[in-house]
């Protein structure tokens, strides 16, 4: 198929559970010989550079250095117009002269759909957790909008509107469903799929492509099973609970231990760290559990994905956000045991440990779910599905 080279620029935010899902879908687009930028802070410069991508900085007021959310969903809601407001002079500085033929953007990104908007140009929104669905407004929005502060928000977001260059001009269809959107998710993990517009929507799975070359983990000689604990990225200052799960499968007879605890805790808080046990700060995720028997996870939708992608059964301990609702879901395919952080003693997590990979019927969904998640198409699909947009224009 022959391909015109086009100028696709995505434009995200700096939480590194929301760039990691498209980087592979940058990487392969870049692969096919288009021009190919990326809008988002410094701080993730590395991560996007290392697709091939051109970065394209702009400054980021979201605190994801140091987690800093506001509890109150009105504020959280507040902050994401904030940068969406301060970002757009900064994008519109980078691409009024250099427009793109295609604007890629994060579900958070605020400021991309505004300057799409306002050039005129083709949007296409690569959304790294679930999407909305019929009924949708009146289920989960509506209520949000009753909330102390929710008309004060509504009032400025319009009046934000009115003044950047949007056509869309009503707050509930800017923030609504988008025109065109790629879901980064197993189809698995989406609430009411049955009620998602498809016509709008198309579920592509994980888009993982190349990671799977270039991450490389290496499964100790002798290790009868493997098990990989991480929290993630954000949520992982929790000492307290990585020696609970060091008592619980602290040599456990037949099992190597992975335990990520992030950069937030100091590997001295630990104490003694058993032989079958290896600590790091960050790991190679997707590398090691596709050699790995089981998965402790706070069920983030990135490590729900890599769970589902790779068939391995999964210990769900949420932290926090969608976290909740996902170790749910988890459960309900089949695939996962939940228990919340403060019943996860080392003695809960063993016995949960032990049932989990003892249950042929969790092998056998898992196993199902593994091969559904890769039927979706990932990277390639993504990667052709942009390109039909591009030639459509």
């Amino acid at each position: 198929m022959s391909r015109r080279r086009a100028h696709v620029a995505m434009i995200g935010i700096p939480a590194v559970s929301h760039v990691l899902p498209s980087l592979e879908i940058i990487r392969e687009l870049v692969a096919r010989g288009h021009r190919v930028s990326y809008a988002n802070d410094p701080a993730v410069a590395g991560l996007i550079e290392a697709t091939g991508a051109e970065f394209v900085p702009y400054g980021s007021v979201l605190p994801v250095a140091d987690n800093n959310w506001p509890e109150d969903p009105i504020e959280v809601m507040g902050v994401f117009l904030d940068e969406g407001v301060q970002a757009l002079p900064q994008l519109r500085a980078a691409y009024d002269h250099d427009p793109a033929d295609l604007y890629l953007y994060d579900i958070g990104a605020y400021a991309a759909r505004a300057l799409g908007e306002a050039q005129g140009r083709p949007l296409l929104q690569l959304s790294p957790t679930y999407v909305g669905w019929e009924g949708y407004a009146e289920e989960v929005a509506a209520p949000m909008w009753q909330l102390p502060g929710a008309d004060a928000y509504r009032e400025r977001f319009a009046r934000w509107l009115a003044e950047c260059g949007a056509t869309t001009l009503e707050v509930d269809t800017f923030c609504g469903p988008p025109a065109r959107s790629l879901a980064l998710i197993p189809k698995a993990m989406q609430p009411n799929a049955d009620r998602v517009d498809t016509d709008t929507v198309t579920f592509v799975g994980p888009c993982f492509g190349g990671r799977t070359d270039k991450e490389t983990w290496t499964r100790p000689e002798g290790a009868g099973k493997v098990l990989l604990v991480s929290l993630g990225s954000a949520f992982t200052k929790q000492p307290e609970f990585y020696r609970r799960c060091l008592a619980a499968y602290g040599d456990l007879p037949g099992w190597h231990v992975v335990l990520q605890i992030g950069k937030y805790t100091d590997p001295a808080e630990l104490g003694d760290i058993p032989a079958n046990v290896e600590v790091h700060s960050w790991v190679p995720q997707l590398a090691i559990l596709e050699q790995a028997d089981a998965f402790v996870t706070h069920a983030g939708m990135g490590g729900s994905s890599e769970g589902l992608f790779t068939g391995v059964p999964m210990i769900a301990v949420p932290q926090a956000a969608d976290q909740f609702n996902n170790a749910d879901r988890l459960v309900e395919l089949g695939v996962a045991r939940r228990i919340d952080t403060e019943q996860a003693t080392g003695e809960a997590l063993r016995t949960v440990l032990t049932g989990l990979v003892a249950d042929p019927e969790v092998a056998r969904r898992s196993a199902l779910l593994r091969a559904e998640a890769r039927a979706e198409g990932g990277t390639p699909r993504a990667a052709d599905l942009i390109e039909e947009l591009l030639r459509r224009g």
